[in-house]
């Protein structure tokens, strides 16, 4: 119910004035969010890299480094959490530059707290839908939720590391993902190694393209790996 208060949903609020921070923090609190907050881009950017989150509520003026610049970068490390973006500015340009980062909403302020909850709520329902129906390159499939794939008749459980890297290619597809993008995509910023990385290759490898005549794993020597169903690989 959309009344029901959230259980356990980590939010990040980015947002350098005071008393907006302190109002959306208590009021979600009070909803049953565990929030964090960052009061300037660099510090948010930090946290992101550090922590994992189930959404973000991002300013877009902040000092430091801008939220558009964050929401880049963010995008760019194949973070997928949802971005709702706030602003004072309600310019089509604005809205239009968030949504080219990566944005997933965009709310103006001044707001109330009651529509900037609905709208986390809408984000998390349509982040959970998307999982439940999974990732789709070519005749491969995965379903992130499940921790399953399928490519043509065959199909298989993932382990979790297996699942993170898989993901992370098939969002990236068809470009590359070097080797330190890829630890990152899986262990975080605390753990994990190239070492690591090539042997969680090797096993998905298994899975994935060993029964089948093309492979779609590929590795870019020196770089790092790609994902490519058989369309790409036909236009190379």
């Amino acid at each position: 119910m959309a009344n029901e208060p959230a259980t356990g949903l980590r939010v990040l609020v980015v947002e350098d004035q005071r008393d907006i921070a302190e109002n959306v923090w208590d009021y979600l609190e009070r909803r049953g969010y565990e929030v964090d907050h960052a009061h300037d881009g660099v510090t948010a950017t930090r946290l992101l890299e550090l922590t994992s989150f189930d959404l973000i509520v991002l300013d877009l003026g902040l000092p430091r480094l801008d939220g558009i610049e964050v929401c880049r970068q963010l995008r760019k490390r194949g973070g997928s959490t949802p971005v709702l973006m706030l602003t004072a500015r309600d310019t089509l340009e604005d809205k239009l530059l968030g949504f080219e980062v990566g944005a997933d909403d965009y709310l103006t302020k001044p707001f109330a707290l009651e529509e900037l909850e609905a709208r986390l709520r809408n984000l998390i329902r349509r982040t959970r839908r998307r999982e439940m129906t999974g990732l789709v390159i070519g005749d491969l499939r995965l379903d992130q939720a499940a921790q399953q794939f399928e490519r043509g008749r065959q199909r298989g459980q993932l382990t979790p590391l297996q699942v993170r890297l898989l993901a992370a290619l098939m969002r990236a597809s068809p470009n590359v993902l070097r080797h330190a993008e890829l630890v990152t995509a899986v262990w975080g910023t605390e753990g994990g190694d190239s070492t690591a990385l090539h042997g969680l290759v090797h096993s998905l490898r298994q899975l994935i393209d060993r029964p089948f005549e093309h492979a779609m794993l590929l590795s870019v020597h020196g770089i790092g790996y790609r994902l490519l169903g058989p369309a790409d690989q036909a236009n190379e």
